[in-house]
């Protein structure tokens, strides 16, 4: 056997002989074993053979167009219940900022009520056998679509939690909170190793390190989706999605959208430790990326959309993948030669549901045609199809009643998880600088409250909250939610807390802290992406230097879906912590501020850095294991038994790009 053969062997075995993690080991983030290139694997449910049969003998009764509309996935805004009868429609989505009657209030009952109505249409056509439509939603903290739901904080915070077991239980807690509003399917997990914060999904990834999002996607799978046992066992949970494969995190300049250029080693060590783990975990739907792949420097930019080796090759081929492959929002579009309504290359690939939320009759046309054509063997429809139903009799949805009377629809408190989301923040804060100890604070004195983001529900969800970019929306779109603000008079009394936005003609010094909460705002993919990681609110730094140096000590909670340079606020600021993009529980960060009344600690800080902290605007990218020397490395977080002072930071001005 060949050297590198020996190596891959090994590497394999070593992969092979990673139990899943179980409830009571989950804490266990062991590091990724290192392979030569992507491993063959067994596959992680083996079939039913009764299923198989059932399955085979409906694919052999559909006509052409029934197939084609099982893979065809419109938006609810583009489609009514009738017409899903009419085309044979497997599956529907709807986006962010997409609700019933497109309705940002819309109810409980609402998105039942349409739940319903697509399900009823699946199950009225003419077609030999009724197949049920699905329904997916991105619920990728929470049931974030939904007005009243618990949000838990962003991916970025968890990764800084470094805690497995709650993973599991927040994918538990979603999946209780879809099954609330009638859908079967979450676009979750977010498996992005990211490799340049400048990236405007930042915070939807894990970590810039392969062994936490590896660890974290067996988890959030099992939570999502439960643990089937045996070959015919239901998936008791919700379906959930591993996303985007693959590379989707490594892409130039963070550009989104844009060309990961990478070995094909990287590819298998960086990028898809934890697609593989979601594979192994048993997830039934993979989404691919919008992105590119190059192999190395001088490769030529594959859309993965278009991906035929990586997509079949790889995912479907050596990891063993035998559920359905979902395309991105009109990413097969994107393929050369290819547009919305057509693309027999990202067919051919291995894509079997389309995501084409409004030219989906065009697209069902075109496909028809380029079938009887020939362009796309009538083999590789019978594939997709034949997934597209494994999938949705492993989710029991041949044997369902409708959405509205299955356990947990409708149910009064579905929606809500509060004390997981509150322990979830007070896990993923990062305690950055707590010079003379300053934190805990005592709770006998009053606290000045400043900063644009301390009363500001928008900032601290951040995007993909009841909103697409989540800065349209108000402090009124969150019912069941706590600001910082709201926490910080809920642990100390109304009588201790003044609040001032600007904190312009205030007598800092009659105060006994002031805490400054500040950042960035919402938003999400494209509108995300930054030139540089400086902080792009001078009004921040502006307000701390307002209430620094008056003798009274200055606590800064940094709300952001990236590590940011924010020396400057660091030098102005007594301690400072990171608090990401929490989600609907403001109160977790209250809880670590102040300490008890008996003068205790009640939290200490256990977060620690999942992503390098850079030391100027353009440190970047900057990532554990590159040789780079980062302001706080991958790991680094205080505790409040931490008698570290720091000394003041070099501020270092940067230029407007860092290209």
């Amino acid at each position: 056997m060949k050297a590198h053969s020996r190596i891959a062997a090994a590497a394999l075995a070593a992969l092979l002989s990673q139990p899943a993690l179980a409830a009571d080991d989950c804490t266990r983030i062991p590091d990724a074993p290192t392979l030569t290139d992507f491993p063959t694997l067994p596959a992680s449910i083996v079939k039913d053979p009764a299923m198989e049969e059932r399955i085979a003998r409906i694919v052999a009764g559909m006509t052409l167009r029934q197939k084609i509309g099982q893979m065809t996935q419109p938006e609810i805004q583009s489609i009514t219940p009738a017409q899903v009868r009419e085309h044979y429609i497997g599956s529907v989505l709807n986006g962010g900022g997409s609700w019933p009657g497109n309705r940002k209030q819309a109810t409980v009952a609402d998105w039942l009520a349409l739940a319903d109505a697509f399900w009823d249409a699946s199950m009225s056509t003419d077609a030999k056998v009724k197949v049920p439509v699905i329904w997916g939603i991105d619920a990728v903290h929470g049931n974030n679509n939904v007005l009243g739901a618990t949000l838990f904080p962003h991916n970025i915070g968890l990764g800084a939690a470094h805690d497995a077991c709650l993973l599991r239980r927040i994918g538990e807690a979603t999946a209780k909170q879809v099954r609330t509003t009638g859908q079967d399917w979450t676009f979750a997990p977010t498996l992005a190793v990211v490799r340049d914060d400048r990236w405007g999904r930042s915070y939807e990834g894990y970590s810039e390190l392969p062994s936490i999002t590896r660890a974290y996607a067996r988890e959030i799978v099992l939570g999502l989706q439960g643990t089937p046992q045996g070959a015919s066992a239901k998936v008791p949970g919700v379906l959930a999605t591993a996303k985007h494969f693959l590379g989707d995190g490594g892409t130039e300049r963070g550009i989104d959208q844009g060309i990961t250029r990478a070995s094909r080693a990287e590819l298998a060590n960086i990028h898809a430790p934890g697609h593989i783990a979601a594979v192994q975990a048993g997830v039934q739907t993979v989404m691919v990326s919008f992105s590119s792949w190059a192999d190395g420097a001088s490769g030529k930019p594959i859309k993965m959309h278009g991906n035929e080796s990586l997509i079949t090759g790889v995912l479907k081929g050596r990891l063993g993948f035998d559920g359905l492959v979902v395309s991105d929002w009109n990413g097969h579009g994107q393929v050369p030669g290819c547009d919305d309504a057509s693309c027999a290359a990202a067919v051919n690939a291995g894509i079997d549901v389309f995501m084409v939320p409004q030219k989906w009759r065009q697209f069902i046309d075109n496909t028809v045609s380029q079938v009887e054509k020939g362009t796309i063997p009538m083999s590789r429809i019978d594939d997709a199809v034949t997934r597209i139903l494994r999938v949705k009799m492993r989710a029991g949805l041949f044997d369902a009643p409708k959405p509205s009377q299955r356990a947990g629809a409708g149910k009064a408190d579905g929606l809500q998880d509060r004390d997981l989301a509150r322990q979830a923040v007070r896990e993923s804060l990062v305690l950055l600088k707590n010079n003379g100890r300053v934190l805990p604070l005592a709770r006998d004195k009053k606290v000045l409250v400043v900063g644009r983001s301390a009363d500001n529900l928008p900032n601290q969800t951040g995007g993909w909250s009841i909103t697409w970019q989540g800065n349209e929306n108000t402090n009124a779109d969150f019912p069941n939610a706590t600001s910082v603000l709201a926490g910080i008079r809920q642990a100390l009394g109304d009588d201790k807390v003044v609040y001032d936005l600007s904190g312009r003609g205030i007598d800092v010094s009659q105060f006994g802290a002031v805490i400054a909460v500040i950042g960035e705002g919402a938003y999400a993919e494209g509108k995300g992406d930054v030139p540089t990681l400086a902080n792009p609110f001078e009004s921040d730094l502006s307000l701390l230097k307002r209430v620094s140096g008056k003798g009274v000590p200055v606590v800064t909670v940094l709300m952001s879906g990236r590590p940011l340079y924010v020396t400057p606020e660091i030098n102005r600021s007594d301690a400072f912590i990171a608090a990401w993009l929490p989600g609907t529980e403001g109160q977790g960060i209250a809880d670590l501020l102040f300490r008890k009344a008996d003068g205790s600690v009640a939290y200490d800080f256990t977060g620690r850095l999942s992503y390098s902290w850079p030391k100027s605007a353009c440190q970047t990218p900057v990532n554990h294991g590159d040789g780079k020397s980062p302001l706080f490395a991958y790991g680094y977080g205080l505790t409040v038994k931490d008698a570290k002072d720091l000394a003041p930071l070099d501020e270092v001005a940067g230029p407007a790009s860092c290209d």
